[in-house]
Formats: C-alpha cells, structure tokens, sequence
C-alpha cells in the first residue's frame, strides 16, 4: 500500500516566508492525516523551459532541498522541466500525483499547473472535492504592503539588499559549492581563497565583499567571500572567492554551504596585490566584529 501523502505544490525559488507559510500547512495537516508532508517541485522553473530562457533561480536544486527539508518537508518529489511533463493536462497531473498516494493538498492562491498553466488553485480544489480529500490554500503573504516573492528577493540580491532580502526569507541566501582551482593568488599574499563557481542559472548577487558563514566538515566558519570578476588581477569569469577564517589545511574539492549575512562594499580595482590584501585585512576585522 503505497503511503499516504500530502502534496505541497510549488517551484519554491528560496523558500521564501510566502512558501514557508505553505509548508507549515502542509506539515499540519499531515499531520492530522498521519500522512507524509512532501513538497513537488520541478528542477528548472517551467516558464523559462517553455519560453527557453536561461533560468535565473536563487537556489541550485540541492540547496532548494536542503531548504526544503529544513523547514519541515520529509519528502521532496523532484520532477523535470521537460515537455512531456509540462504538456500535462492539469487533470493528469493530479491523477500522477494520486497513484504517488497523494491524500491531501496545499498550494497557494495563485498556483498554476498543468499544460498552459490551466490548473488553478479553484480547479485543484474542487478536484480534492471530487476525491473526498482535504485541500489548503494558502492566501497572498506580504511584508511592509507587498507581495513577498521570489522576483523581489532576487531583484533585493542583485543590488546587494542581503539584509532585508534575509528578512523575507527568514534565512541567509545559501550557496553550495566544490572548491574548484584557481589561480592560487590568494597564498602569494596570505589570503587562501576557495574558489567556487557560480552556476550559469542563478541570480548573480551585486559584485563586492559579503559577510558570511561557511558550513564545512560540520561546522561553521566565517568567512570573508567576494563575488565577481576580481577586476585587480584581470579576471574574466564571475567567481566566489571565500577566505575561511580560522582555517588550516586543503580545500580542494571540499563542498561549502555559503550563508551570506552582510554586504559590506563593492568589488574594485586595487593598484596592486598589496593594497588589495590590506582591504581584505580590514574586511576580515569587520567581519568578526559584526558576528560578534
């Protein structure tokens, strides 16, 4: 007998306050049900697969997971963006979702599903109806007057808002990475950076210097991180360039989860290695003192 579960539907870019509001409903009502609390999610956001555009997401797959489950999800139901699934009627979708023991299920006001977005909230509504199944709705979830929403949070980014974007998210912006080699300027002046790349479908946070903590081996570190192009030694490609405090010993291939707290100033060009390493200094001193 397959296990009951009860659906939380959505893309979920950052779990938000807006899908954590979804979420808690989800796990309450689960738990009425002693049924699973599962969120359905997709790997690419489908409008930019339909209308084949470069994604422009806050989270990569994994780290919407781990989001996923932190606040409160047992299971996630990773289905892909492509367009057998996306050609779905929105009725066939539930009935997919039925035979994965689907017992109940909670999306949000605007929710749309289903080829073309035909789906609605009121259509999967009177479906669970139909079914005899339990179905929450979530209303519109807003801060200082507007709608909390993944575009705003990713528009707070971009201009390196990381404070209020965090207040809408009730959690530091997250970034996983595996330290990749660079150019090994960093040890010529003291300061080892891991380097991480910045996966092509994500939002591009403003280029500068943040204040962040690092998860690693279990536990957390500070961390100095500088997003962009490293404009002082001629650099190209957009990088994160984490300097770990207080650690000694090999990075390669490590896996990092960035959590970024801060944005302390803009990336700029330094006359030289030597200026640059005594700003870093100076980032590093404000840095402890702001998680201090």
């Amino acid at each position: 007998m397959k296990q009951k579960k009860i659906f939380a539907l959505g893309f979920f870019d950052g779990v938000h306050l807006g899908h954590q509001a979804l979420l808690h409903a989800c796990r309450q009502l689960a738990a009425k049900q002693a049924a699973t609390a599962c969120a359905v999610t997709f790997d690419l956001p489908p409008s930019a697969v339909l209308q084949n555009q470069q994604p422009n997401m806050l989270n990569t797959v994994r780290d919407r997971q781990l989001l996923l489950h932190r606040f409160g999800m047992e299971e996630v139901l990773l289905l892909k963006a492509d367009r057998a699934t996306l050609s779905m009627s929105w009725a066939a979708f539930l009935e997919m979702l039925i035979a994965d023991g689907a017992a109940g299920f909670v999306c949000g006001y605007d929710f749309r599903f289903g080829h073309r977005g035909e789906g609605t909230a009121e259509k999967l509504a009177a479906f669970a109806e139909e079914r005899n199944l339990p179905c929450i709705i979530v209303p519109e979830q807003t801060m200082d007057g507007e709608k909390i929403s993944s575009t705003r949070i990713r528009a707070l980014l971009e201009k390196g808002h990381v404070e209020t974007a965090t207040t809408m998210l009730r959690h530091p912006h997250i970034l996983t990475g595996s330290v990749v080699h660079g150019r090994g300027l960093g040890h010529t002046i003291g300061i080892p950076t891991a380097n991480l790349l910045l996966p092509e479908e994500l939002v591009k946070p403003a280029f500068g210097v943040y204040a962040c903590k690092a998860w690693m081996d279990g536990r957390y570190y500070i961390a100095v991180t500088n997003i962009g192009i490293r404009p002082t030694v001629n650099g190209q490609n957009v990088t994160v360039e984490p300097w770990i405090l207080d650690f000694d010993g090999d990075l390669y291939g490590k896996e990092i989860t960035l959590e970024f707290h801060k944005f302390l100033r803009p990336e700029r060009k330094f006359a030289n290695l030597e200026e640059l390493k005594v700003q870093i200094q100076k980032d590093a001193a404000e840095i402890r003192k702001f998680f201090a």
